[in-house]
């Protein structure tokens, strides 16, 4: 689940708490606060916790009014659901309040800081505060007080869905749940209170409302009716004003903080935007290297078991040397967190080790200071079924499990280095790193910020060798980000002109940098952001990779499963191996309708736009084609011979293949899968309406009709094949049309796409009843079908709807994230 979805549940969450509030009441005057505590159990810390379990009531301190502080929810425990979305050790927003005293009522106010003044002229600032609304949170009573010192009962605000769980579970259609007071708990054991932070946890129930809805719920959850989950919420010290916010660049690479300030001279930009970081200063601030005033420490949960703890250790210590790079000795070190001491201490930056049913996102996230950018608290939530994804893709290339032979050691090797390079990307972002999904295009390594696919190749023998799976190291882009975001200038330096010589030396060195927006999409245009890919032309990679994949489905065998496995498990250990090429081949069909761009400013004198070569979109139409060939796609009938029926207490899940044979293995349903993975590229809306501009604009680039026409080419007009090929292809042909239809009917498509689309259906249509006359048997239902499909959607194409196709076995993740939260 997105970040920000679970800021929107988190506001809903607290708008609900601000409703159910208690109403406040004129608090034993003739009480102080030391007699209504005493025989209470106390907490001393940032906020003084004393508990009363006799009537499970949970009393705060409140020391000081009117003091800003941060207020933090999380997940100490999740639901172990990646499809829920809600994760052991995951973080919601952080909310800058502080309380204010009215009369016999505490308000736990949140200021409007998305709206300020930098003025020093206190009536300006008063004008910016007093022209936006602020939100009071909660409302509390004062029970007792003494000295200064004000007693409320907070049991119901900690005893509130502060995470937005009920939301959240309505939102994944896992149907409507409400808070169960009757059966939540304050949970004492992990109620605690720090110098710099206090820690309350509550043990919430929440009760379906009506009988449940979601398949998802009924996996994890002993009983549906009733999910008991524990919240977190944490009252944390702000920093100092110390620290020295640093400059958002687009070209750097860095998650950012933004506010509009009112104060700023007329003609300078109203938005302020500053990157997120750790506070790292040196020691001495004129050396070129010194060491830090406080480094950066990273804990590793002791729940990981060894080898991957080791692991974990290792690859989360690469950015030692980026520090080092940056002008710090010393500056980061990663530990396993000393037995004793407390996770939730928000001085321990945590990297947790967590379980779910289904594998899902690993991700980095950061307790960040919402006022300036300042990362208070890094904190990556890995799972664990991440490398078992892994294990299973090695089991599938290298069938290991031969009878007298040890199982190669280069299976678990290659677990372990994405383990390393996993708890490198993930601390990267807690660091204030995004992804950089154009780091693959220049070379292996050059970015654990991307997101890699393991580099197989063939040795000698053609057998697919694991060795080299994954790169050692941070790489050139970390470096080279890491000076960005944390090198001290010298004093009295100008430090706009030397952040921008670095980012122009970066560009000189031939360093790309595109994330998210410009990678994720289906429709994508850029041809060098990519997930899940490797090699510098991904149209030459993706030849490679088939290749590959040819000689891994020839030795495929019993051998992939352990002995006394039944053999039905074969299908799910043979997805990821048949689906090898899902990721390159959506990198190569970027380059179809693709333009190179970077995230310019004004005056840095890169590049700004430019529309690809068209030999290489040609060249990458050609290589996309290729995943449509029946060679390619058919499953060999030695394998279809190993392949029987699920066996009871084995039954397909959603990582199996789907079938439309009942029990049995279906041929055709990993070719359905397959082709629809490639329809869905090359059909894509946004690409085919780039398609037309981009040849109105040149006419030597390809144009919409060129790519469909070579596709139908390659699919309904090509040589027919024999056996099980030729069913093959009467497959591919369904969902072409199916996909070709479908971008005829769709209005995210400009008018001049679908036209085209359409107009190509009919050409198809025509060529059809050309064919009739020598076709015969299966080949002339499937082309009567064909038309008779055409002829559908031209009689009410407004209401035409595709035919639903086999679930496709979920791709990402293959071993990392939204997603990156990793602030992903």
């Amino acid at each position: 689940m997105s970040r920000f979805v679970r800021v929107l549940f988190a506001a809903a969450a607290v708008a609900s708490a601000v409703a159910s509030a208690p109403h406040a009441h004129a608090a034993d005057a003739t009480q102080s606060l030391s007699q209504k505590i005493a025989g209470m159990e106390r907490k001393d810390g940032l906020f003084p916790l004393d508990w009363e379990a006799k009537a499970g009531k949970l009393y705060l301190e409140i020391p000081r009014f009117d003091q800003d502080f941060l207020l933090l929810d999380q997940l100490p425990h999740g639901m172990g659901s990646n499809d829920i979305g809600l994760d052991r050790g995951q973080l919601g927003r952080g909310h800058v309040v502080h309380f204010s005293r009215v009369g016999g009522k505490v308000l736990l106010i949140e200021p409007n800081l998305d709206f300020r003044s930098s003025a020093t002229d206190p009536d300006e600032r008063m004008a910016v505060t007093q022209s936006f609304a602020e939100s009071v949170l909660w409302g509390f009573t004062v029970e007792a007080e003494e000295n200064g010192r004000v007693l409320v009962d907070a049991t119901n605000f900690f005893l509130r869905d502060a995470h937005g769980v009920a939301e959240s579970l309505r939102a994944t259609g896992q149907g409507a749940y409400r808070l169960d007071p009757s059966r939540s708990a304050i949970a004492l054991e992990n109620t605690k209170a720090f110098p710099k932070n206090t820690e309350v946890e509550a043990m919430l129930t929440f009760a379906s409302e009506g009988l449940p809805k979601g398949e998802h719920v009924a996996e994890v959850t002993p009983d549906p009716h009733a999910i008991t989950i524990r919240e977190h919420t944490s009252m944390i010290e702000l920093p100092d004003a110390g620290y020295k916010p640093r400059r958002f660049d687009p070209r750097a690479g860095y998650f950012g903080v933004s506010y509009r300030d009112y104060s700023v001279p007329v003609g300078e930009p109203l938005d302020q935007r500053f990157i997120a970081r750790h506070r790292l200063e040196k020691k001495d601030p004129n050396a070129a290297i010194s060491e830090p005033v406080k480094p950066i420490i990273y804990y590793v949960d002791r729940g990981a078991p060894e080898p991957i703890r080791s692991a974990l250790v290792e690859g989360a210590n690469w950015w030692a040397q980026a520090f080092e790079a940056a002008g710090f000795k010393n500056a980061f070190k990663v530990e396993v967190l000393p037995e004793g001491a407390d996770p939730m201490d928000i001085r321990y930056n945590m990297i947790q080790w967590v379980h779910r049913y289904t594998r899902g996102w690993s991700y980095g996230e950061a307790v960040t200071d919402p006022r300036t950018g300042e990362i208070i608290k890094g904190q990556v939530t890995l799972g664990s079924l991440r490398s078992r994804q892994d294990y299973l893709i090695a089991e599938a290339l290298l069938a290991p499990y031969i009878d007298g032979k040890p199982i190669p050691k280069d299976m678990e090797a290659m677990v372990l280095a994405r383990t390393r390079q996993l708890a490198a990307h993930e601390v990267g972002h807690t660091l204030g790193l995004m992804h950089n999904f154009a780091a693959s295009s220049i070379a292996q390594g050059t970015s654990v910020m991307d997101y890699p696919h393991p580099l197989i190749t063939l040795d000698a023998s053609g057998r697919p060798e694991l060795s080299h799976a994954y790169a050692t190291g941070i790489g050139a882009w970390d470096m080279a980000a890491i000076k960005y975001g944390y090198t001290q200038f010298a004093p009295g330096a100008d430090e706009h002109a030397a952040l921008d010589k670095l980012l122009r030396d970066d560009e000189a060195a031939g360093l790309r940098y595109m994330t998210d927006e410009d990678a994720r999409p289906l429709g994508s245009a850029h041809p060098y952001a990519h997930l899940w890919d490797n090699g510098g032309s991904a149209p030459a990679e993706l030849t490679r990779i088939l290749q590959v994949r040819k000689a891994a489905l020839a030795r495929f065998s019993e051998d992939a499963i352990r002995p006394g496995t039944p053999m039905a498990q074969l299908e799910d250990t043979f997805v990821p191996l048949y689906l090898l090429h899902r990721y390159q081949t959506e990198a190569a069909a970027k380059s179809i309708g693709g333009l190179n761009y970077r995230y310019a400013v004004r005056g840095d004198g890169g590049m700004v736009t430019e529309l690809l070569p068209p030999d290489q979109q040609r060249d990458a139409l050609k290589a996309v084609l290729q995943t449509l060939s029946p060679e390619n796609l058919t499953v060999p009938e030695s394998l279809l011979k190993i392949f029987p029926p699920r066996p009871p207490e084995y039954p397909r899940t959603r990582e199996s293949f789907g079938a439309h044979t009942g029990l049995t293995f279906d041929a055709t349903g990993p070719v359905e899968a397959a082709t629809n993975l490639t329809s869905s590229l090359l059909f894509n809306p946004a690409r085919a309406s780039r398609l037309i501009e981009d040849h109105a604009r040149d006419e030597s680039q390809p144009g919409l009709e060129e790519v469909l026409d070579a596709v139908l080419s390659a699919t309904w007009k090509s040589p027919r094949q024999n056996s099980l090929a030729a069913q093959t292809q009467i497959t591919v042909e369904h969902i072409v049309l199916n996909h070709l239809l479908g971008l005829a009917a769709d209005n995210q498509a400009s008018a001049e796409a679908r036209g085209i689309a359409r107009a190509k259906a009919v050409e198809l249509k025509d060529w059809l009843a050309t064919q009739r006359s020598n076709a015969a048997g299966d080949l002339t239902a499937h082309r009567s079908a064909g038309q008779a499909e055409i002829d559908r959607f031209l009689r009410e194409p407004e209401k035409f709807a595709p035919a639903a196709e086999l679930p496709t076995p979920p791709g990402q993740p293959i071993g990392d994230d939204l997603g990156d939260a990793s602030l992903e």
